[in-house]
């Protein structure tokens, strides 16, 4: 079922496998996803295909500078007929939202997400409403040197399980794109393959997969080497060394095992640690790269 997906989201982003599967991975996670790069990636794109293969309800909002909470999670208006007020739904209640280009928005607008994220709920106009039982955000954002943006602050981003980047297209698949390929088949067209009952399922068994000692053990030393004075700016928090083993448990089913190996964890680190920890550059030089790649080259799977 799963590889069926990711086939069938294949179809549409082409040469991106890889980021497809971070992507699957994260959902079955329960997890919420930022996808960061350059304009006409395909970040939207991608956010369309997994909704239409997970057959999830989908809505997409455009984050701008003047957008408000409101236009977010929704508004009482007065109803003259009724004599009362009536609650209008913004957006957000629906099964995955796309927050596209995140950062274009201010930061009163993006922490509106914040509960959303973390709690399943909103809170509008005193009143705590609940999400649907599959909720999911996935945010694009433009790279901060670009006009026009907003950081994400630190507690924000720690809300996203995974980063990922799309990155330039193979030169085979720009050529596929190039000679109309992408014209034959768009996101709505492709086959729904996962029901949300079936996503439900795989969530839980994904909770399931087993984490040994020595992988528990691989996780707590990546992770207290990142809390050593001086090497980072930050450590990882708690809450980030628990989205490594959910994302390497969600990686492991997704290729078919119930138990996950130390390359489980390799693999899907860089998408969960590298938005949550930066490097301290007078400590490791300022060519010494991303803080998933000095934690893999000084932290061995045997310790």
């Amino acid at each position: 079922m799963i590889s069926k997906a990711i086939e069938e989201a294949g179809k549409v982003i082409l040469g991106k496998e890889h980021q497809i599967r971070l992507a699957v991975a994260c959902l079955v996670a329960k997890g919420n996803l930022l996808i960061e790069d350059l304009p006409g990636m395909g970040k939207t794109t991608l956010s369309q295909v997994l909704a239409q293969v997970f057959s999830l309800s989908y809505k997409r909002i455009q984050f701008t500078s003047d957008l408000l909470p409101a236009d977010i999670l929704g508004v009482s208006i007065y109803d003259k007929d009724k004599g009362d007020f009536t609650f209008k739904a913004g957006p957000i209640f629906a099964q995955l939202i796309l927050a596209d280009e995140i950062n274009r928005a201010s930061p009163k607008t993006q922490s509106a997400l914040l509960e959303a994220m973390e709690e399943g709920q909103v809170t509008v106009e005193g009143e705590t409403r609940p999400l649907p039982d599959l909720f999911f955000v996935i945010a694009t954002q433009n790279p901060s040197t670009q006009m026009g943006t907003f950081p994400l602050p630190e507690s924000q981003l720690d809300r996203f399980l995974m980063r990922i980047h799309l990155g330039y297209p193979p030169v085979e698949a720009e050529k596929q794109l190039l000679l109309g390929r992408r014209g034959a088949i768009a996101a709505k067209d492709i086959d729904r393959i996962v029901t949300p009952a079936d996503l439900s399922m795989l969530q839980a068994q994904a909770a399931e997969v087993h984490l040994s000692g020595a992988v528990v053990e691989y996780i707590l030393r990546l992770t207290h080497f990142t809390r050593q004075p001086g090497r980072f700016h930050t450590g990882l928090s708690p809450r980030g060394s628990v989205a490594i083993a959910r994302s390497a448990q969600a990686w492991a089913l997704i290729h078919g095992r119930d138990f996950v190996l130390p390359e489980d964890i390799q693999t899907v680190l860089p998408a969960v640690l590298d938005h949550r920890v930066h490097i301290n550059s007078a400590q490791f030089g300022e060519d010494s790269g991303k803080a998933s790649e000095v934690l893999l080259s000084r932290i061995s799977i045997s310790g």
